[in-house]
């Protein structure tokens, strides 16, 4: 155990907290829950650069902390469907949720055929990531039923994401296409 997997481990232990917070259903609880998840949002920026410039990256650290990005995201979103449960609000939020499992799985398949080094993160990614810990940030900020500077931002956010989110997506399944229709291939001669 290493500082950059105990700040991943603090990103993870931070759901409760901002699910709880957000769940006080007051405007101060909110405001918290908002700043709870950026905080866990930074920490995604800050145990990548301490394993970085500490000379601590390691495989478990690798493994674990997609996995942390995955469970602030969807435990965010899944309690902002609650509240924002519009086709508005519903449709990015799919296309972002979707686009982690369709990643997840793709790095999966990657690994498993020896290819994982074409599908590590490239910039759109994190500037995806960016713009998305930002618009569920805001989104949780927001008092729910009342249109205000964060629900707007939150909104105009989130759709940028989802955008980003598909482009993106797009990207690695380029990158992954022949490795995927060449196990596509294995499977009909089976």
């Amino acid at each position: 155990m290493n500082l950059p997997n105990i700040v991943t481990f603090a990103r993870i232990l931070l759901i409760p907290v901002f699910v709880g917070l957000y769940f006080w259903g007051t405007p101060l609880g909110n405001f918290l829950s908002g700043v709870c998840f950026g905080i866990a949002g930074f920490t995604d920026w800050l145990d990548g650069y301490l394993a970085r410039r500490l000379n601590q990256t390691t495989p478990f650290g690798r493994f674990i902390d997609p996995v942390a990005d995955k469970l602030i995201v969807v435990s965010a979103l899944g309690i902002l469907l609650a509240s924002y449960g519009t086709f508005w609000f519903t449709m990015p939020a799919l296309i972002i949720i979707a686009r982690e499992i369709v990643i997840s799985a793709l790095r999966e398949w990657m690994a498993e055929v020896n290819r994982s080094g074409s599908v590590r993160v490239g910039l759109l990614a994190k500037v995806k990531t960016g713009v998305q810990m930002t618009a569920i940030a805001c989104l949780l900020i927001a008092e729910p039923g009342e249109v205000s500077f964060w629900l707007v931002v939150g909104y105009l956010l989130i759709y940028v994401a989802a955008i980003l989110t598909v482009w993106s997506m797009v990207k690695y399944l380029i990158v992954a296409w022949p490795s995927l229709r060449s196990g596509l291939t294995e499977m009909s001669d089976n």
